[in-house]
């Protein structure tokens, strides 16, 4: 336990320090010792802790508790041998101490032998006083398995004990969560808000679970219903902005985040809300002010670059668009959603090199989508490096195997360079998963389309196909 404003629990812990002090030896008794040790603990002093504890020992070695706390610490440190020796010792002398088992559960999870320390943590129920806290402990050893459905069975246990045990509601949550089950999250958060009325927190969970299953208008009463428990609880406002803009309502979602920046001190999660609001509203430049703020707020954020970046492409500021692209990349130039950007803002301005090197560097970070494998190869086509093109799309087709678009641009630069066998090859492969998509290869390669023996592949084609 943390030490309060008691005078007598004050006065120990300042005897004691001052005993450290002047190598003075001042005599407390085990509670005291207790209390010290504790404080010490709770605050992060572990050295000061285990002087507390070797002094409690000389002073009192017989005490079980100091003992207990002894263990604690060296279990914490990971002298996980030297602790059992220990433990083992003290079970002789006390066998119902639950206490004990406890410390030896924590050993066994520590050695990653859950299923052990779940049994022990199940004697120490039968001795412990403390029931919750067991309970708790049980939860946990059975969330290190995956075992979620037990899980949540000793986390409701623990609620049923104390129904104020928010951590064990969120853990339930989760459970449900991993589970995948929703419906068996509400249900239990109804019937918890039944005993519960005025838990904010339960209220902001139910309305959690409304908004997975797009239930916007039960999630928005649910949020309403936390904020009317607790009127500064910043989490539900910023949800029921989220629910609003779901439900278009721009402008109420502005009020509700704005209140937010009233109540704590500004987050870039609720300026880029706000700013995305006032750009569905048709109000830019409010838009861009808050995209301004939400760069400045953190210019970690990676959404907020790419929202001030996606404005000024969507407004075909190509210019304004690269320059904050390239303000983004200076901060993280392992950003994959940067690079794609830049290289789409390249090849809007006509950068075809530029574009080139963006592109490579997003597929080096790991984005093997279709549309940069395309837009890539499309790029060296019109550097006129086809041999550099085909080897993309050869890349690409690894990924997405019989893909159309890739098996008509390999045909068509094929072709192009000559190669009759390998272009007939592609354009077959290309014509059987995707024959309207030919109209497309028009376009890309209108020259080679022309040719006599690529229309007569086409035509045979038609014709064995209908």
């Amino acid at each position: 336990m943390l030490f309060s404003s008691n005078e007598d629990e004050n006065f120990a812990l300042s005897r004691f320090e001052s005993m450290l002090k002047t190598n003075n030896v001042f005599f407390f008794d085990s509670a005291e010792f207790e209390d010290i040790i504790h404080h010490y603990l709770d605050s992060g002093k572990v050295a000061l802790a285990k002087k507390a504890i070797k002094i409690s020992l000389e002073q009192h070695p017989s005490s079980v508790n100091l003992k207990l706390m002894e263990i604690e610490l060296m279990v914490f440190e990971n002298k996980l041998d030297e602790a059992e020796k220990l433990l083992d010792n003290l079970y002789l002398l006390e066998t119902s101490n639950a206490e004990i088992y406890i410390q030896k559960a924590n050993i066994y999870s520590k050695r990653d032998e859950h299923y052990k320390a779940i049994e022990l943590l199940k004697t120490a129920l039968e001795y412990s006083d403390d029931l919750a806290d067991v309970n708790s402990l049980i939860g946990m050893e059975y969330l290190f398995i995956d075992d979620f459905k037990e899980a949540k069975r000793y986390f409701m246990k623990c609620l049923e004990l104390d129904i104020d045990d928010y951590s064990s509601l969120y853990n339930i949550i989760y459970c449900f969560e991993f589970l995948e089950d929703i419906d068996g999250a509400i249900s239990y958060l109804n019937e918890y808000i039944d005993k519960n009325p005025y838990s904010e927190v339960a209220w902001h969970q139910l309305g959690k679970q409304y908004y997975a299953k797009k239930m916007f208008p039960e999630a928005l009463t649910a949020f309403d219903f936390a904020i009317i428990a607790d009127d500064r609880f910043i989490g539900a406002y910023i949800e029921k902005g989220k629910v609003l803009e779901k439900l278009g309502d721009y402008e109420e979602a502005i009020y509700n985040y704005q209140i937010t920046l009233e109540l704590d001190d500004p987050t870039s999660f609720a300026y880029l809300r706000i700013g995305k609001c006032y750009e569905k509203l048709g109000q830019k430049e409010l838009a861009v002010k808050f995209y301004y703020k939400t760069v400045h707020e953190d210019p970690l954020l990676d959404k907020g670059w790419t929202a001030i970046t996606d404005f000024y492409m969507r407004q075909e500021n190509y210019q304004k668009a690269l320059y904050y692209i390239n303000k983004a990349i200076n901060i993280d130039t392992e950003n994959v959603s940067y690079w794609k950007r830049s290289a789409e803002i390249h090849k809007s301005l006509q950068l075809y090199e530029e574009a080139d090197i963006a592109y490579q560097k997003t597929v080096e970070l790991g984005n093997y989508e279709l549309s940069t494998w395309i837009s890539w190869a499309d790029i060296l086509k019109l550097l006129g490096e086809y041999n550099n093109s085909i080897h993309v799309l050869l890349q690409a087709l690894e990924f997405y195997p019989d893909n159309s678009k890739i098996e008509y641009r390999l045909a068509g630069m094929y072709f192009t360079l000559g190669e009759q066998n390998k272009g007939t090859f592609h354009l077959k492969n290309a014509l059987r998963n995707n024959f309207t998509q030919h109209l497309q290869f028009q376009k890309l390669f209108p020259s080679v389309f022309t040719r006599i023996s690529v229309k007569n592949i086409i035509s045979e084609f038609k014709k064995s196909s209908t």
